[in-house]
């Protein structure tokens, strides 16, 4: 009898999981409970006139984009997308962006 209480409880506790989930979409940025002046940036929303990235190279590693590192890691940054060639280069981008950006821009320029 005690096992079927304790599955009833944890399939209850699961439907109540999927249930408060289910309200945080990519529509609905806002934070719940005590986080509700906050709110999350989703890349979908500040990308969409972003300044495209011209380079053919990732400006962190000098990698080539879409070669041997797959498919680029993608991020806006102050309304310039930036096109690496992994997530890991993320964290020297973060360092100098003003570094990085400057040779994304002068790619725009050729």
């Amino acid at each position: 009898m005690k096992k079927s209480i304790q599955y009833v409880l944890l399939a209850g506790c699961a439907v109540g999981v999927l249930a408060l989930t289910s309200k945080l979409t990519a529509e609905d940025t806002a934070m719940p409970g005590c986080c509700s002046g906050m709110s999350m940036t989703m890349l979908s929303d500040t990308d969409t006139n972003a300044v495209p990235d011209l380079l053919k190279t990732c400006p962190v590693s000098g990698e080539k984009l879409n070669g041997d590192m797959g498919k680029p890691f993608r991020l806006v940054y102050k309304g310039q997308e930036v096109l690496l060639c992994c997530k890991s280069c993320k964290k020297d981008f973060d360092k100098e962006p003003a570094k990085y950006l400057k040779l994304i821009r002068a790619a725009d320029k050729k």
